[in-house]
């Protein structure tokens, strides 16, 4: 089934485009984005049931952006009428005024009018539970039984839980050009297990994601094994003796890589303020010949939480190959950023809400599948280590320096498990270094998008990474 539109855009939508005409009198450019979004979080534990709508996703509201021959002002909203049309543009154009007062003697950057191409659609994802349809009642339910199989996992297990969460949201773009509506639902789900043994506690979670609905959750079940064996195998865990070893990464390993060492990395707006070493890197071998990169947003790429038809400032979304072969392609970008550095946008821009600005985001961010077996590559391993349940992570932009947290290392030793575990472990190091040591890629790939990321510490959007198991010489510790 297919996503329905919003009845409140639709009824909103005239008065809207009385709106942009009567801005269009004024400035050659004028855009509207309209958003309505609803979405909500629900949490079952041993002790605690909750559920909620979430604040930072339930939005209702409006952004304006005009052109006044050399530079952009926005305006956002959330009351619309046609007695107050008179009202938006008398504000639209002190926006614009305060701006410029604002800059004062600096000099200000140039830009060229944004392309506006002719678009006209309707667009909508497809799901095959609606949250809305199954209910509250029932989605408690079914994570009540997923938190109640956790607990009987071991006799280890002194807590467990699992969290479900879900946003619809509906987007419409107005230009003189373009009428582009779009309907998306995205679902997410999780579990985790808390294990204790004398004094010592540890803990597993295991993550799901969707573009679609409820059928998410079909899925948890599967996870209750692994996250349960992780708990209980992290109570007989070791440190590591720090150092440089040949290593297999899950696929969920794989993707934290993804994103934190070519995902910010690339994210053009850091480009153009020469935040990003990639910048001087376009054209050059950055990883392994085997490495093949992508972000995209577009239907034909990955559907998952990230995915849309079209990014807050219109641009359709695509695939965009940042790496091919070992050698950096391109960056993704929003429409600003592209035209200071006289690139295409990537349909990259993307906004927390209709209050915030856009910003270059990732949307799906993974790496190809390769042509080898999960089983191979672990038997080309004489001493190493396979890395799951990553925790967290950050890059340095500037200076490509990445640092990595996962929760397990389990020993490899001539080509077989030897039953040991260490934990925690920082992986680290320089990212060109990282990647061109990747030798072997699986020939599977997996993604998910359960987190969010934000734009430094704030700025939040969804996104989704991923890919195939991969063997790289890593620097653990």
């Amino acid at each position: 089934m297919k996503v329905k539109s919003s009845e409140y855009l639709k009824d909103t939508k005239p008065v809207l485009k009385k709106l942009l005409d009567k801005v269009l009198e004024e400035y050659p450019y004028a855009s509207i984005l309209a958003v309505d979004s609803t979405a909500a979080n629900y949490r079952v534990t041993k002790n605690m049931t909750s559920m909620g709508e979430d604040d930072l996703w339930c939005n209702r509201g409006f952004v304006i952006k005009v052109y006044d021959d050399n530079a952009y002002g926005e305006y956002s909203f959330n009351e619309i009428s046609e007695a107050k049309i008179d009202e938006i543009v008398d504000a639209i154009r002190s926006t614009v005024k305060n701006l410029k007062k604002a800059a004062g003697d600096m000099s200000l950057s140039q830009y060229k009018i944004l392309e506006d191409e002719p678009c006209v659609f309707c667009e909508s994802t497809e799901y095959e539970i609606s949250p809305e349809e199954v209910g509250d009642e029932e989605i408690l339910k079914r994570l009540t039984d997923i938190k109640d199989e956790c607990l009987a996992y071991d006799e280890k297990v002194i807590d467990a839980g699992a969290i479900f969460q879900y946003r619809v949201y509906h987007k419409l773009f107005l230009s003189k050009n373009r009428d582009m509506e779009q309907n998306v639902m995205y679902a997410g789900g999780g579990l985790y297990v808390v294990v204790k043994k004398g004094q010592e506690v540890k803990d597993a979670l295991k993550g799901y994601s969707n573009l679609g609905g409820v059928e998410v959750m079909d899925r948890m079940h599967e996870g209750i094994a692994q996250a349960g064996k992780n708990a209980v195998d992290l109570l007989s865990s070791e440190q590591i003796t720090p150092g440089e070893y040949d290593c297999i990464c899950s696929p969920e390993v794989t993707g934290m890589i993804a994103h934190e060492a070519f995902g910010h990395g690339v994210e053009m707006d850091m480009f153009a303020k020469d935040r990003a070493l990639a910048k001087s890197y376009v054209g050059e071998y950055v990883a392994s010949p085997i490495l093949n990169m992508h972000d995209g947003a577009s239907m034909d790429a990955r559907n998952e939480v990230a995915t849309y038809f079209f990014d807050d400032e219109g641009v359709i979304s695509k695939d965009t190959v940042i790496i091919k072969d070992g050698i950096l392609q391109s960056g993704i970008s929003d429409a600003q950023s592209a035209m200071a550095l006289g690139t295409t946008p990537t349909g990259n821009g993307r906004r927390e809400s209709y209050k915030r600005k856009t910003y270059t985001r990732m949307t799906n961010t993974y790496f190809e599948p390769g042509k080898d077996k999960l089983e191979d590559m672990i038997a080309s391993i004489d001493y190493g280590f396979y890395l799951e349940n990553p925790c967290s992570g950050m890059e340095d932009p500037k200076n490509w320096g990445i640092q990595l947290m996962v929760s397990i290392a389990r020993e490899i030793k001539d080509g077989k498990f030897t039953g040991k575990i260490f934990s925690p472990i920082v992986m680290s190091g320089y990212v060109p270094d990282l990647l061109k040591s990747i030798t072997m890629m699986s020939d599977e790939v997996e993604l998910c998008g359960l987190g969010m990321c934000g734009k430094g510490y704030k700025e939040w959007v969804k996104v989704s990474d991923g890919g195939p198991y991969i063997k790289a010489k890593i620097r653990l510790g």
